[in-house]
């Protein structure tokens, strides 16, 4: 992730010649790059290319330009081109003045461009398998093979460019080995693993895994080897074994990923049976809304009614009441764009403030509303959205006589912009001061949004509170008596509540 976020984020203070020096140093990442246009199928691709080369300042030639699902993508070989392609990001426009964002991915080289490996190149890997298997015919050792200076003086060697050369040899060896028995990946870094579960396509009946001294920190980090079965591993000096406070919590990480585990590092797993008690044991109940006090209670339900209610059916620059002066506000969503679906998160793009993702420090800085003015107009430049207050979730986590914090989870359909009908699933926090003894002043707000799971989908209602004498009592209108509100209240221009 870091790796990612380093090609995607780094700050423009150091020339690209520098940074491009230091990632290639620290061997991050190869030569090639995949560039990415959210809702790029909307574009032609000889405009859209002429307008990216028109502001980009350094000549690219494009490799296999297509359009995958609502994105358009295309390579690039450079990390000096990849580096200007992702600074005019947010920088061009369409012909109705919207932004087009660019994302950059370093990437192994495009099927075409690995498809011109020569064939005597080829005819050398497979000598340097064969001999390397002499003996030991169902297993493979990474490592060695990467430094094999048969490979290194055919000019296949994989130590400047892993990803590319790794792949056809991965490839060759799924080829000439049918069953693999043994996989050493050890003192290996996960990037370099890009292709992996792609090509040695007969690594099902693997017995022994050895992932020692890698450079694995997460979870997540081992998506690429999870595929595999093993009964036996090694995972001996491994930063995910030693980021737990206990080796319990380390072992049980591991047999998550790995469920059918019979030993590790030299020593026997527990049983299957009592690993699936302990996970369910780790998994409680929710509990519902919490609110401390009946008081509390009738206070946090009326100021969401009626925050929520000029959010979503009045003009949201009334929502300046709700918000102190000097109020901060931001936005995060866990967009990836490699993953289709995140497309529809187009609208939410420009002031999404991910900090695991986040590097640069100027736009950590920038994307932080400041001031209340700033906040209601990053909210109003948000989708049209209906929120279901039945599917809130209240959280009071901190209260004392001048502040009183807490969360609210829950669902909102949106009713305008690209994603029009997409539910999201939400979690808001606001830290909040007493401006009377019946309302609130918001002098911190935070807003993860999310897609919601098919569950959360199929459970919402979308009905309209509507705010009576009595805080805590909620009605519902139809269809019809919405309608004739909200007429009403156009044409004598009364709010809607």
């Amino acid at each position: 992730m870091q790796d990612l976020t380093h090609v995607n984020m780094d700050t423009d203070k150091k020339p690209p010649e520098r940074k491009v020096e230091r990632i290639r140093q620290d061997e991050t990442l190869g030569s090639w790059f995949k560039i990415t246009i959210p809702f790029g199928i909307k574009y032609e691709e000889k405009w859209l290319l002429s307008l990216i080369q028109k502001h980009c300042g350094v000549p690219f030639t494009p490799v296999e330009f297509h359009y995958e699902k609502m994105q358009a993508q295309f390579f690039v070989e450079n990390a000096n081109i990849a580096f200007a392609l992702r600074n005019v990001s947010g920088k061009i426009y369409n012909e109705a003045k919207e932004r087009i964002s660019v994302f950059v991915d370093p990437c192994d080289a495009p099927h075409s461009v690995q498809k011109e490996l020569r064939s005597a190149k080829v005819e050398q890997m497979k000598l340097t398998l064969n001999r390397q298997n002499e003996g030991s015919q169902k297993s493979l050792h990474i490592q060695r093979l990467r430094l094999d200076p048969g490979l290194m003086i055919s000019g296949m060697g994989t130590a400047q460019n892993p990803g590319n050369a790794m792949t056809t040899c991965l490839q060759l060896y799924g080829e000439n080995v049918p069953k693999l028995l043994s996989l050493d990946l050890s003192n290996w870094k996960p990037y370099q693993l890009v292709g992996l579960p792609n090509t040695v396509e007969h690594a099902s009946h693997i017995k022994n895994l050895n992932l020692s001294n890698t450079e694995v920190k997460s979870a997540w980090e081992m998506d690429k080897v999870q595929w595999l079965e093993p009964d036996e591993m090694c995972a001996d000096r491994n930063p995910l074994c030693t980021t737990f406070p206990d080796k319990s919590s380390s072992i049980s990480s591991i047999l998550e990923l790995f469920p059918k585990l019979l030993c590790l590092d030299g020593q026997e797993t527990p049983p299957a049976t009592h690993r699936g008690a302990e996970a369910r044991q780790c998994l409680p109940r929710c509990k519902g809304s919490f609110f401390g006090s009946n008081e509390l209670k009738s206070l946090v339900l009326q100021f969401l009614q009626q925050y929520y209610l000029i959010h979503d059916y009045g003009d949201r620059q009334y929502l300046l009441g709700a918000y102190h002066d000097e109020a901060c506000f931001s936005l995060t969503i866990p967009f990836n764009p490699q993953d289709p679906a995140s497309s529809s998160f187009y609208q939410y793009l420009e002031e999404n403030r991910n900090m695991k993702k986040l590097k640069d420090p100027d736009l950590k800085v920038q994307l932080l509303k400041h001031t209340k003015g700033d906040i209601v107009r990053a909210l109003s430049v948000l989708p049209q959205t209906r929120h279901d207050f039945s599917s809130f979730v209240v959280d009071i986590w901190f209260q004392t006589e001048t502040m009183l914090c807490f969360s609210v989870n829950g669902v909102f359909k949106e009713v305008g912009g690209w994603s029009q009908g997409c539910v999201r699933a939400f979690t808001r926090t606001f830290i909040t001061t007493p401006a009377t003894s019946s309302s609130l002043c918001i002098v911190n707000d935070e807003l993860f949004v999310r897609e919601a799971s098919p569950s959360e989908t199929q459970s919402t209602a979308f009905f309209i509170p509507v705010p009576t004498a009595s805080a805590s009592s909620v009605c519902t209108l139809s269809q019809e008596q919405q309608e004739m509100v909200q007429a009403f209240s156009n044409q004598s221009q009364m709010k809607f509540e």
